[in-house]
């Protein structure tokens, strides 16, 4: 069974920057499910694993257009008593927001100070060439019900919280 538009895909990856620096992996964990089509991973992966089979390896090499986009702006300082006393902050970290508008955004920690947390609108992966070396575990149809939601469930079902 090939990867098209409503297939449930499960595989593993090792996803490396430009200079061969490892950023994440799934070998010695599960491997990762997502509905193709649905936008679970970022585009120029999802493009690149379209035709291809259970069993099959490919290395994808994905640009920042087609990843976690271009950089846009610099991280901005809000103040730390903003944030739950009891939470500790890490760079990295993403939470989210609203905009004075109520539009939810999702933001990220680019790092702390004592008084001082400064935020980033960019994902950290923004702007960084991606590649990604990538066996294809298994190819499904998805059901009815993981189309209507947009992701896969796992065994035993899904539920919402």
């Amino acid at each position: 069974m090939n990867i098209e538009e409503g297939k449930v895909v499960t595989f593993h990856y090792t996803l490396t920057t430009e200079a061969g620096e490892e950023i994440d992996s799934s070998i010695g964990k599960d491997p990762m499910s997502y509905l193709h089509g649905a936008g679970n991973i970022v585009p120029g992966l999802e493009r690149q694993l379209t035709g291809k089979a259970g069993g099959d390896q490919l290395q994808a090499k994905v640009s920042p257009d087609e990843g976690y986009g271009d950089r846009q702006g610099d991280p901005e300082p809000v103040p730390r008593d903003q944030f739950p006393p009891d939470l500790e902050l890490k760079p990295g970290m993403m939470f989210r927001a609203e905009t004075d508008t109520g539009e939810p955004v999702a933001l990220w920690i680019a790092k702390t100070e004592d008084t001082t947390v400064w935020v980033d609108q960019n994902h950290p992966l923004s702007g960084v060439h991606l590649n990604f070396d990538v066996e294809v575990v298994s190819v499904r149809d998805a059901t009815d019900e993981e189309k209507s939601h947009g992701h896969p469930h796992g065994p035993g079902g899904h539920h919402h919280h």
